[in-house]
């Protein structure tokens, strides 16, 4: 009898294999109440099955027994019915499972609805993304395209699993620095209505230059004799930095004051920062908007109570006029006010952990932030722990897990410069992936036999762009994100080997195959599967897997998952492509068949760049 679950719920082969093998270990061993893993894996080699449940050794082990007699008795037990041929025992206590056809064509039915064999379940609570992180009056640079794609990509996954995702973008928006850029910006009379984030930038830098002394220069100056000339010079620079430095002190108490014009003007720098980011981001197909951004200035009213809390639980103490939380296992405090009253970024950040387990309800919180911060982050989380601000209503502990990135590297394993020797922006380096893959796409447009042969300069940069983008992407997304890797456009665009164009241009391939079957889509999908021949069986088996993939990226904070499933995808498509006839299929039966292989991949393979924020053309 086929298993209920093949037809509804799970289109996962593994998930349905798992089931039935626990049962029958259960059995063999003569005790009900177990229940172990069966260790199903996929077979290594085709020629002897589909899957291996590879738990009769350590069982055997464990309990004194011989393996292939314990793989026998498990082989013994198991019910296959209508799922798969009989199993075999092999080697030390392999057991090979072979799926059976009619099984294999159900699972491929089930999946084949509008989630692709991803299970969405509602759940209770939500999750939060910490991404991006900008500052006010600051370029974007490659460090956030790390901390944006990475955490647009879980929060994608997380959504894809039906979660209620929160991203949040920590804006850099309050404090002395912003005071500083904004009293010299009032000081110069400065229009910000008109005012770019080039010249904001400029006016971030200048601000904090201007702000900088040089007391011990002047004292060195001065002891060694240093002529008048020298010392005068020395002293208007301290005379000036402290002037500039008593003005922002000042800002910043009248804006903390709620003054109706400076908060005006500092609202004109957030609004000019923001859409520069925006913009960026938008090219990037990242989802963030307005609703997204809670900067430091949202938490200012809540440090002081951080502080109090601290104090009053018997957590924090004093030291020589700072407040401190000390740890037991190791000797760091973490400073959560200076001797002076003023706060810090620990201190916000506990505040922003209360509100994001305890407001936002998020029983997972994940902070895409540069791996530098590592000791950081698991103060604040150990601080958050001690006082409780990482529980629920119902008392459970939220997960909160610092993502930490590496570095993003040029061709001389250096951080990644401009040919001047200058920081990339990322706009910058943005536009000239968008530039290469245009460049691309018009010279593949040159060949007659093109599918974009004819198109117009607008559309090839359309279509360029979203190369571009997608070959920065994926290079990112496809390795280990907490290692550095080296940025290297020539490599990443290519339209061959382990690129994001690539898998683009699966789906392009796919996509103009059911074009030229000038088939309506509503008859292909309505056709049953049919898998006979190795190459469409490989290919099915991969598309099984691609629920099952989604939740584990969730659950091992991993994008890389999903890019290697890919490409994996896009190479079994191949292989069936060249060994199985579509469009030329001996038969009416067999055309369509493969014709519903064809879409089912090609959906699968949309979806998933999807979850990478990357664009799927259907011609390139």
């Amino acid at each position: 009898m086929m298993d209920p679950m093949t037809t509804t719920a799970t289109a996962d082969p593994v998930a349905l294999l798992d089931r039935r093998f626990r049962a029958a270990i259960a059995v063999a061993l003569g005790d009900p109440s177990l229940d172990l893993d069966p260790v199903i894996k996929p077979s290594q080699n085709p020629q002897f099955g589909d899957f291996q449940a590879n738990c009769a050794m350590a069982l055997a082990k464990s309990r004194g027994m011989n393996p292939r007699e314990l793989a026998a008795k498990i082989v013994a037990a198991v019910d296959l019915s209508g799922v798969a041929h009989a199993p075999e025992v092999a080697g030390p206590g392999f057991i090979n499972v072979k799926l059976d056809l009619g099984a294999l064509s159900a699972m491929l039915g089930a999946m084949s609805d509008a989630d692709l064999g991803v299970v969405r379940v509602k759940q209770t609570y939500g999750v939060t993304v910490d991404l991006c992180g900008v500052n006010v009056a600051k370029q974007m640079h490659v460090g956030h395209l790390r901390a944006t794609i990475i955490g647009d990509c879980l929060a994608r996954v997380f959504e894809r699993l039906g979660r209620d995702v929160h991203r949040e973008n920590h804006l850099g928006d309050w404090g002395l620095p912003i005071a500083m850029t904004l009293a010299s910006l009032r000081r110069q009379r400065i229009d910000l209505d008109r005012i770019t984030l080039d010249d904001l930038n400029d006016a971030y830098r200048a601000a904090q230059a201007a702000s900088r002394d040089d007391e011990a220069g002047l004292a060195a100056a001065m002891a060694t004799g240093a002529g008048p000339h020298r010392i005068a010079e020395l002293s208007l620079q301290c005379t000036d930095a402290q002037i500039a430095v008593e003005d922002a002190k000042r800002t910043l108490v009248r804006l903390q004051s709620g003054d109706p014009e400076l908060v005006r003007d500092w609202q004109k720098l957030i609004d000019c920062t923001m859409r520069e980011v925006f913009r960026t981001t938008g090219i990037l197909n990242v989802r963030l908007g307005p609703e997204h951004s809670r900067g430091e200035s949202f938490f200012r009213e809540r440090l002081p109570k951080v502080v109090e809390e601290f104090l009053a639980s018997g957590l924090a103490k004093e030291d020589r006029g700072a407040i401190v939380v000390p740890f037991a296992d190791r000797e760091r405090p973490l400073l959560i006010r200076k001797s002076d009253g003023g706060f810090l970024y620990a201190t916000t950040d506990l505040a922003a952990v209360r509100f994001r387990v305890q407001d936002l309800l998020s029983d997972r919180v994940v902070y895409v932030v540069d791996g530098r911060q590592r000791d950081h982050f698991k103060d604040v989380f150990d601080a958050a722990d001690l006082i409780g601000w990482n529980r629920l209503p119902d008392g459970s502990r939220a997960t909160i897990t610092h993502l930490g990135f590496g570095a993003v590297l040029g061709k001389d394993k250096r951080p990644l410069k401009t040919r001047s020797g200058e920081n990339f922006t990322l706009i910058e380096l943005l536009e000239e992936a968008s530039e290469r893959g245009t460049a691309e796409v018009s010279r593949r447009a040159g060949d007659p036999n093109a599918p974009t042969h004819g198109m117009s300069d607008a559309e090839l940069a359309a279509i360029g762009q979203a190369v571009g983008i997608a070959a920065v992407k994926y290079a990112d997304l496809s390795g280990d994100v907490m290692r550095d890797y080296v940025f290297d456009l020539d490599r990443m665009i290519a339209f061959e080997g382990d690129t994001g164009p690539y898998i683009q241009y699966a789906h392009a391939r796919i996509a103009s195959i059911l074009a030229k079957s000038e088939a309506a889509i509503d008859s292909i999908r309505a056709a049953p599967f049919v898998v006979r021949e190795p190459a469409e069986r490989l290919l099915a088996l991969h598309l099984l897997r691609y629920g099952a993939m989604v939740q584990e990226t969730a659950i091992a904070l991993e994008p890389s998952r999903i890019c290697s499933y890919l490409q994996t995808l896009a190479n079994l498509f191949n292989g069936f492509y060249q060994a199985c006839p579509v469009l030329k299929a001996d038969d009416a039966t067999a055309r369509t068949a493969r014709l519903r292989l064809c879409d089912l991949t090609r959906r699968v393979l949309a979806d998933g760049l999807d979850l990478l924020g990357i664009v799927a053309p259907s011609r390139m």
